[in-house]
C-alpha cells in the first residue's frame, strides 16, 4: 500500500509521499496534524519527498503552470535569444518580454514563480524547524536538514534572478532583493517583511548552502542511486555555483563547480541522443515524472518534446535560432539533433511564398525529418526544429535535469576566464566538447575571445535546459532574434517568426526584472517601494 501524507503548513497545503520504489505518487488519501508528521525523521523524510513533488505539480488551474518545467520554459527558455515555439504567435507578448506582462502585478505570469518558490520555500521551513526534534538518528536529521535548506537556497535563486536586478547593475547588491522568509508560519500571524538587499539574498543562500554542505559532508546518509530527484552534497555545491557564477563570485562558482561534477562523467554521444527524458551518469539534480504519475498536456516535454502527441508539442516546435546553430561546427555530432538546411535549395523550402514562415511540408529536409523517429506522427515540420528533448512516454511526459556535469564545467571555465586562468579554461573546454567533436582542438583563443567561445558552446550544449534569459540577462547580452525573410537565402540573417523577431536591449529594466505582484504586497506591508 502507497503511502501520502498532508500537512497544513505555511498557508500552503503539502503533499508528502513514499520512498523508494514508489516514487514520487500524486493522490492523497489521508491527513494527519503537522506534530504527527514530522514526529520521526521517517516522516521528515517523506516531506523531503513531498518538495521533490512539488516540482512536478499543476498549480493555479492553468495548463501551463506544471511546477518547475514552467520556469525552465516559459521564464527562462522561450525569453531568450536561443529558442523559437515556432508559429505560436498568441505567447508573443509574454515570451517577447513585454513590459505589461512584467510590470503588471495582478498578471497571473508575474504571480506564478512568486507564489510557486515561497510554496516550496515555506514547506521547506516546516522542515528545518522540526526535524532537530524528531526521533530519529543524528545523521538522519543532519540529511535531512541539510535536503531541506538545498531547497530554500535554490527557491532564494531562482526568485532572485527574476525579481531582482542583475548583480553588475546592483550597486555591489545595494538594490533589492527579495523576502527572505526563514521560518514556518502561522498564516494568521502578521506576514509584514521588508524585502532583503540583494547581497543579503546571496549571503542568506550561501549560508543555507554551506551549512547543508557540512551537514551532507558529517552525515552517513545517502540518497540512493534512483533518487537523483532529491539534493544531495553534489547538488549542494553544484546551486552554490550556479548562485555565484549569477553573483559573479568567480572564484566560488569555479571551486563549487569542480566539486560539483566531481564523480559524474560526461555523457556520450549515444546518451547525448536518447532523449533527456530519464536519468544517467551526469545528471546531478532532476525532476522526476512516471508514466502513472503524469500531469498529461501539463507536462514539461508536452510543450518542447520533438515526439510529444499534444497540440503545443505537434504544432508549434522547439527550434534552436539559425545565429547559434551556425556558430557550431558541422564536426559536432549533436548537430544532427536539429533540422539544418543543408543547401540553398532546403533553405528556399522553409520560405516559400504563401507558406508558414520556416514550416517545410515536402522535399529532402522534410523527409530527414519525418525518417529520424524524433517526430509524433501529426508532428509540424519547421526548419531548425530541434530533436534534442523528447517525451518518454504521451502526451508529453518525462523526467528532466536540473542540474548536470557539463554545466559545471562551463560554470568552471567561464569564472577561470574572469580570473585570468585561460590555459584551465581552455582545457574545461575542450574535456566538455570533443567527446562530440573528435576534430576539436584545444583552443588557442584569449581574452574575449575565449570567453565568447565558452557561451557559445554553453549556450548550444544546454540548448533546452532553461538558461537562455537568465544567462542573458547576467551577461547583460541583448536578445536580437532575427526574421527568418521569405526572398533571402541560405546566407540570411534569421530563422524566427516575424513575430518573434524583436530587440530587446539589456539595459531596459521593465522588461528583465518582474514586478512583486499584489497578492504579497496586498498583505505584505513592509514591501519596499519599487526602485
Amino acid at each position: 500500500m502507497k503511502k501520502y501524507i498532508l500537512i497544513l503548513a505555511a498557508a500552503t497545503t503539502l503533499g508528502f509521499t513514499s520512498c523508494g520504489s514508489d516514487y514520487l505518487d500524486t493522490t492523497p488519501n489521508d491527513a494527519i496534524s503537522r506534530s504527527t508528521a514530522f514526529s520521526t525523521t521517517k516522516n521528515c523524510a517523506l516531506a523531503v519527498n513531498g518538495l521533490a513533488k512539488q516540482m512536478t505539480n499543476q498549480y493555479l488551474g492553468t495548463q501551463g503552470l506544471n511546477g518547475e518545467g514552467t520556469i525552465l520554459n516559459w521564464y527562462n527558455d522561450f525569453n531568450g535569444n536561443d529558442h523559437q515555439k515556432c508559429a505560436n504567435t498568441g505567447w508573443s507578448s509574454l515570451w517577447n518580454n513585454l513590459a505589461s506582462f512584467k510590470t503588471s502585478k495582478t498578471s497571473l505570469y508575474t504571480y506564478y514563480p512568486w507564489y510557486y518558490y515561497y510554496k516550496l520555500i515555506g514547506n521547506a521551513n516546516a522542515i528545518i524547524d522540526a526535524v532537530d526534534d524528531a526521533e530519529g538518528t543524528e545523521s538522519e536529521k543532519a540529511f535531512i536538514k541539510a535536503q531541506a535548506l538545498v531547497y530554500r537556497a535554490y527557491s532564494f535563486y531562482r526568485l532572485s534572478t527574476l525579481y531582482s536586478k542583475r548583480w553588475c547593475d546592483s550597486n555591489n547588491g545595494a538594490s533589492h532583493g527579495i523576502v527572505l522568509r526563514l521560518k514556518a508560519t502561522d498564516p494568521t500571524e502578521d506576514q509584514a517583511q521588508a524585502q532583503a538587499t540583494l547581497a543579503e539574498t546571496y549571503q542568506q543562500i550561501y549560508a543555507d548552502l554551506d551549512q547543508a554542505i557540512s551537514l551532507f559532508s558529517s552525515s552517513s546518509e545517502k540518497r540512493s542511486s534512483s533518487e537523483f530527484y532529491l539534493p544531495d552534497l553534489s547538488v549542494a555545491y553544484a546551486v552554490k555555483a550556479r548562485a555565484a557564477l549569477y553573483r559573479e563570485d568567480w572564484q566560488t562558482a569555479a571551486d563549487c563547480a569542480a566539486k560539483a561534477r566531481s564523480g559524474y562523467s560526461i555523457m556520450g554521444e549515444k546518451a547525448y541522443a536518447e532523449g533527456f527524458n530519464s536519468p544517467n551518469d551526469e545528471w546531478i539534480w532532476g525532476v522526476y515524472e512516471a508514466e502513472d504519475q503524469t500531469l498529461y498536456y501539463y507536462s514539461y516535454f508536452a510543450y518542447i518534446g520533438s515526439n510529444a502527441s499534444g497540440s503545443q508539442g505537434r504544432n508549434y516546435p522547439l527550434a534552436i535560432s539559425k545565429e547559434l546553430i551556425d556558430k557550431i561546427p558541422t564536426t559536432d555530432v549533436r548537430r544532427n539533433l536539429y533540422l539544418v538546411p543543408q543547401s540553398d535549395a532546403e533553405f528556399k523550402t522553409m520560405t516559400a511564398s504563401g507558406s508558414t514562415a520556416g514550416r517545410v511540408t515536402k522535399g529532402a529536409m522534410y523527409q530527414r525529418a519525418v525518417n529520424s523517429g524524433y517526430l509524433y506522427a501529426t508532428s509540424r515540420v519547421y526548419g531548425y526544429m530541434q530533436f534534442k528533448l523528447r517525451a518518454a512516454f504521451m502526451p508529453g511526459g518525462g523526467s528532466f535535469n536540473l542540474f548536470r556535469a557539463a554545466e559545471m564545467y562551463y560554470t568552471e571555465a567561464e569564472a577561470d576566464c574572469h580570473l585570468g586562468k585561460e590555459a584551465e579554461a581552455r582545457q574545461l573546454l575542450y574535456d566538455v566538447v570533443h567527446p562530440y567533436d573528435a576534430s576539436y582542438v584545444l583552443s588557442t583563443k584569449t581574452g574575449n575571445d575565449l570567453l565568447d567561445e565558452v557561451t557559445t558552446y554553453r549556450r548550444f550544449d544546454l540548448f533546452g535546459e532553461g538558461f537562455d534569459w537568465t544567462d542573458c540577462k547576467r551577461w547583460k547580452k541583448d536578445i536580437a532574434r532575427k526574421e527568418l525573410k521569405v526572398s533571402a537565402g541560405l546566407a540570411s540573417p534569421g530563422s524566427f517568426n516575424s513575430t518573434f523577431a524583436i530587440t530587446i536591449p539589456a539595459g531596459d529594466d521593465t522588461r528583465w526584472i518582474w514586478a512583486i505582484p499584489n497578492k504579497e504586497t496586498d498583505y505584505n506591508s513592509a514591501i519596499l517601494a519599487d526602485e
